[in-house]
Order: structure tokens, then sequence, then C-alpha cells
């Protein structure tokens, strides 16, 4: 059985990601590595994604065949600190990307998001292709990063594959930094019967998807036949998408006594740039990708589970 590294793996997605996986190939089969480990079960190494050397001794040390790269600095925190973010985001990517170009991996994983549009974008079922111009240093970093994936697969057919996620809800981490947190924190704040005050303007509609479908669809694609995989940049993804608006009246039919009101603050302005729906037909067709939760389902998963 080949192993695979997680990187990140204490992370929103990474906690959730290291589960299934050692579900499907046995738990000695996934390494998980991050900055602060004390929430990660072994295997599991403290590593700093920066230190290249200790990376690549990491990977010869263990046999590793496949990266889920995760390690990034999402939008809103990337916004008090761009340089760091950019430093981040694209020099562990590189080092990921190397690893392969030497023949050490075989298969990586690096997921993009739909921060890499922009104003210009078209808003409504983005397409796979379209004017892109992102508007912060993590939509800047993502869009370079998927640049250079291809950049990689072309030059020297490394395999990499990549998906563009939409904002993610789970129950069972909280979130890292990112502009479609809201949708997380609001169940938070209905659990505490606490009133929830939304940072975007009542009608701001973005693409979502449950965690579920978002760690599926990642071990879909990295499953898939080499061949099916025809974008090497990322691919759209998507599941749903609402408003903070009809997420609060969702809510509220379950929770009578939730109470919400908003307070605009600068992550409307990251929002506004971002799609209000994703087409992702091209995922459908190459490599069969279909989501499982709608709004109402995530809903009632959200406020049973917190």
């Amino acid at each position: 059985m080949e192993k695979s590294l997680i990187i990140g793996a204490a992370g929103q997605i990474g906690t959730e990601l290291v589960s299934q996986l050692r579900s499907r190939r046995g738990k000695n089969n996934i390494i998980a590595v991050d900055l602060r480990i004390d929430n990660l079960s072994s295997p599991c190494f403290e590593l700093d994604a920066m230190n290249e050397t200790a990376l690549r001794d990491l990977v010869l040390k263990e046999g590793i065949s496949e990266i889920y790269h995760l390690v990034a600095m999402l939008s809103v925190t990337g916004e008090k600190a761009p340089q760091k973010a950019w430093d981040l985001n694209m020099k562990t990517l590189f080092s990921v990307l190397d690893l392969a170009k030497e023949g050490l991996i075989k298969r990586i994983f690096w997921p993009s998001s739909i921060a890499v549009f922009g104003p210009s974008t078209p808003k409504i079922q983005t397409p796979q292709y379209c004017s892109m111009d992102p508007t912060t240093a993590y939509g800047i970093s993502k869009l370079a990063g998927e640049l250079w994936c291809q950049y990689y697969f072309k030059n020297y057919g490394v395999d990499v594959r990549s998906l563009r996620y939409p904002g993610l809800i789970s129950w069972k981490t909280m979130p890292g930094g990112g502009t479609t947190d809201y949708a997380i924190d609001i169940f938070h704040s209905a659990s505490r019967r606490e009133e929830f005050i939304s940072f975007l303007e009542p009608d701001t509609r973005l693409p979502m998807m449950y965690m579920d479908d978002a760690v599926r669809a990642t071990i879909e694609i990295m499953e898939a036949e080499s061949d099916a995989i025809r974008i090497r940049s990322s691919y759209n993804l998507a599941a749903v998408d609402f408003t903070p608006s009809e997420l609060g009246i969702a809510i509220k039919k379950i929770k009578p006594e939730f109470e919400m009101s908003y307070s605009p603050d600068s992550r409307q302005a990251i929002a506004k740039s971002w799609p209000s729906s994703i087409d992702d037909t091209q995922a459908k067709l190459d490599w069969g990708w279909k989501s499982r939760y709608n709004f109402l389902s995530i809903v009632k998963l959200m406020t049973d589970k917190i």
C-alpha cells in the first residue's frame, strides 16, 4: 500500500481528510503533519512546511508516494500580512512540486479556491475558463499556484491535481480565517442562543459546500485515472449557494429563538468580488463528480451536530 502525507493536517480540511483516508487505506499509510500536532493521532509529525529540507527528509524516511498539500493562509488572515501569506502559500507549493519533479513522489493534491475569481468574473454559474482578477493576497497566490501546477504538469510531467473549493461548512473543526466562515459561526451562535451578527450583507450570495462533499471530491480526484484529469490548473467544484439572510431564515425555522443582525465589515468587499454560483460541469464530465448535500440537509446536519 502506498503511503500518503497530509501537510496542514490539523486544519479544517486536513482533520477530516486524514480520518477518511485512514478509514479507507489503513492508519499507518496516512502520515499527518502540521506545525502543532496536539490534536492529531499517530502517525503524525511536527513539521514546518516552510522547511524544505525537513519535508524532503520526511518524504524519504517514510517512503511517501503522494502528498496532499493543504497548508495556506486564508483570505481574511492573509490580508493582514500579504507578504507572509504569499511566502507561505507559494514557497511550500514549490517545495512539493519539486519533490514530484525529481521523482520522489508520484502525485500531488493542491487546493485552490473561488478566491481566484474577481470583479470581472461572471458572477452566476461561473465557468471553468473565464476572466480571473483576484483582489486578495490569498486569491493572487492561488491563481499563481494554479498556473505553476499546470506548468509543472506540462513541462515536467508532474501528476498534480486540484480543486477550486467553495466556502466549506463543517461542525467538526472551527473555521480558519476565511470570508465564508460566517456560515459556520452562525450555527455556533444559534447553539449558544446568542444573536448572530453577520459581517456580510443579507443578500451576499456565495457558493458553499458541506465538508463531507469536499473531502469526498478530494479523494475521488486523487483516485481517478490520470488520463481522466484533463485540467491541471484546478477544477471548478460546486454544491449549493445561499445568502446570510437565507441561512438565517432556515436556522430560525429549526430554532425559533434564533436572532440575527448585520454589521458588514471589510470582508464584504472580498465576498462581493467572488462568484454567486459555480459551474462545475467539467469535473462532472471528466471524473464523475456529483455533490450529495443540498442546502436544507446541510442546515439540519449543522444544527443537529453543533
